[in-house]
């Protein structure tokens, strides 16, 4: 399959860059579109703005560089495109609510048709055409609290919380889309979709209890949910839980607690440090007692 690029150039303030060279889940965000589509595609064109598509006969699918996706979206919405032997173009619903509270507002990105909101993203299974089906997909979202607030602070509507959603596209338009990406679309939806897979699957449940049990630790310090890369060095008095990724080349120092984290190349954690839903780009030094939240 053929994949079409159509560039974003607008740089987003205030890092002064595009949206595909912004780091998100410490990957540039143009990184994280490539490897997440190298199993669907074989072939790749990157178009300006104003550029037409390809008149190619063949199958497609043509994105806008600013979108952040995980790999649960994606596959879903090929194999529904794929079903309908349509040309689908990805859409939202305002009664999606991870999308509603979290990607729509301060976006400039999506198109609005009637009740949806059309996103960059198509799918054509034999070239470009104009007659173009919605494709709306549920984004799952789960009510989850992020810290405790005041109940002053939300009499009206209802207690403050995150939409997270088990499967995530958002176009990164501002700062805050950002944010979003990374941590609700991104650390909070790993969560998210470990506890569901554990409520769904029995089989993964008895294979992290069983990992649990031989390495001697507790459910969510083993390996299976601590991935660690190669030469690093950690303190056997810090505490990390799962899920949680370190790079290559990590130190962490005693007390150190980390929960939840993405934790990039290089990176050097003190002591006493506390980390909670953080991503950490590669090449960080954290001073003792620092704290990530």
């Amino acid at each position: 399959m053929l994949k079409v690029i159509l560039q974003a150039p607008r740089p987003i303030p205030p890092f002064n860059e595009p949206a595909r060279d912004l780091r998100i889940q410490n990957k540039p965000l143009w990184l994280n579109q490539r490897d997440l589509l190298a199993p669907y595609v074989n072939r790749e064109i990157e178009l300006p703005p104003e550029a037409g598509l390809p008149e190619r006969r063949e199958a497609m699918i043509v994105y806008r560089d600013n979108l952040y996706f995980d790999a649960g979206y994606i596959r879903a919405f090929l194999r529904e495109a794929k079903r309908r032997k349509r040309a689908c173009r990805a859409a939202f619903s305002t009664k999606d609510p991870a999308f509603r509270e979290h990607a729509l507002p301060l976006s400039v990105s999506y198109t609005p048709a009637g009740d949806l909101y059309l996103a960059d993203l198509w799918y054509y299974p034999n070239g470009p055409e104009p007659d173009v089906e919605p494709l709306v997909l549920d984004l799952l979202a789960r009510e989850v609290g992020y810290y405790h607030v005041p109940t002053y602070m939300a009499t009206e509507q209802g207690d403050l919380v995150y939409q997270v959603p088990l499967r995530a596209l958002i176009a990164v338009d501002c700062w805050v889309h950002v944010f979003f990406a990374d941590i609700v679309f991104g650390l909070f939806a790993r969560g998210a979709r470990f506890e569901e897979r554990l409520k769904r699957e029995l089989g993964y449940k008895l294979k992290i209890l069983g990992r649990a049990a031989y390495e001697g630790r507790q459910l969510l310090e083993c390996s299976e949910l601590v991935k660690i890369g190669r030469n690093c060095v950690i303190d056997p008095q810090a505490v990390i839980h799962g899920p949680t990724t370190i790079g290559d080349n990590v130190t962490i120092g005693a007390g150190a607690v980390i929960e939840n984290c993405t934790i990039g190349s290089n990176v050097n954690i003190s002591q006493g440090c506390q980390l909670m839903l953080s991503v950490v780009g590669d090449g960080t030094f954290m001073p003792f007692r620092a704290s990530l939240f």
